[in-house]
């Protein structure tokens, strides 16, 4: 018999930068409420930047001026104070924001607040960056992978999540990476720790933080994809487990470099830790509450035939999308 329940809860005003912690969150269909409202454009690539491509955005933390509204989300984001690494703060309203950023980033930059979820300006790519994208020595350096080192598996990601991870540098109308909800275990975060004294949860930034009392196993939450989540009064869907690239292995306030991580990950988990999630009902989840797991039904003889087919298209088709993304002709 197991037992789950909430440990902690993050929210992350700034896309990149480091958040803090809540003692309860409205989840959405966009995903938590108030959750990267706010992200840095990379001014000379004309992309949202990422933590992968600018490290030194880990270095900054930034929280909101005040709570939230129930108003706030896309077209809508209430002014945050951003902490610096020299440990000056300012205000997103600052008119010397973008100069700063662009000092710690090494590069031009500005602070953008989400757009309406109907304005894709901010998430579209070219054919170009598409490319580069899905170019492998991009890839190997995203995850600190060498040039013999694998390539991640993609096969997980749903059809329609590679459309947009092709189309799109973040999901139209948020600033995540890709799920709406990211969950990670305690248990997960100590059973890949070589001494068994757990990774500081900030290396891997999830919303949703569990504890796995019981015969939960060493990665819990990895057997529980396909399965429903109860949490307060929200529902919510285990889509596909998170890829980890570099960012986990980066120095942050507080946490130091560690590149043996990244080897840890490839040896013990294939570079997955902790899993996405979509809201299937919108709701409020809080510390201490307890997580009820539902597995589905195992799928009968017709339903794995089915199943087997589908993959079998999908490989297809993520393997003519990703040559037509490289020969950019898309």
């Amino acid at each position: 018999m197991t037992s789950t329940t909430v440990s902690e809860l993050w929210r992350f005003p700034v896309k990149s930068m480091g958040g803090g912690r809540v003692d309860h969150v409205r989840v959405d269909a966009r995903g938590v409420h108030a959750d990267r409202l706010w992200a840095v454009r990379d001014l000379d690539k004309d992309i949202t930047a990422t933590a992968r491509r600018i490290p030194a955005l880990l270095g900054c933390s930034a929280r909101y001026a005040e709570e939230p509204g129930p108003d706030a989300g896309p077209g809508n984001a209430p002014p945050v104070v951003i902490t610096l690494p020299d440990g000056s703060e300012h205000t997103s309203d600052d008119p010397r924001i973008d100069a700063l950023l662009s000092e710690v980033a090494g590069r031009p930059v500005c602070l953008t607040a989400l757009p309406p979820a109907d304005d894709t300006s901010a998430h579209r790519l070219s054919v170009q960056q598409s490319r580069a994208n899905f170019a492998a020595a991009e890839v190997r350096r995203d995850f600190g992978l060498g040039e013999t080192d694998p390539l991640p598996d993609t096969s997980v990601f749903t059809t329609r999540q590679v459309l947009t991870l092709a189309r799109f540098s973040t999901p139209p109308g948020t600033f995540v990476d890709l799920g709406a909800v990211h969950l990670l275990s305690t248990n997960s975060l100590a059973a890949l720790s070589a001494d068994g004294a757990p990774y500081d949860v900030r290396r891997f930034r999830p919303n949703i933080l569990v504890t796995v009392d019981g015969s939960g196993g060493e990665f819990p939450e990895a057997e529980w994809t396909g399965a429903t989540l109860q949490i307060g009064s929200s529902t919510l869907r285990v889509t596909i487990p998170t890829i980890r690239c570099a960012v986990p292995t980066r120095p942050q306030p507080g946490v130091d470099t560690d590149r043996a991580l990244g080897r840890r990950l490839s040896d013990r988990t294939n570079r997955f830790l902790g899993v996405y999630l979509d809201v299937a009902t919108p709701g409020i989840v809080r510390v201490g509450d307890v997580v009820s797991v539902h597995r589905a039904a195992p799928p009968g003889p017709l339903h794995r035939a089915a199943a087997a087919a589908g993959r079998t298209a999908k490989r297809r088709m993520q393997q003519v999308l990703e040559a037509t993304v490289l020969r950019g002709q898309n």
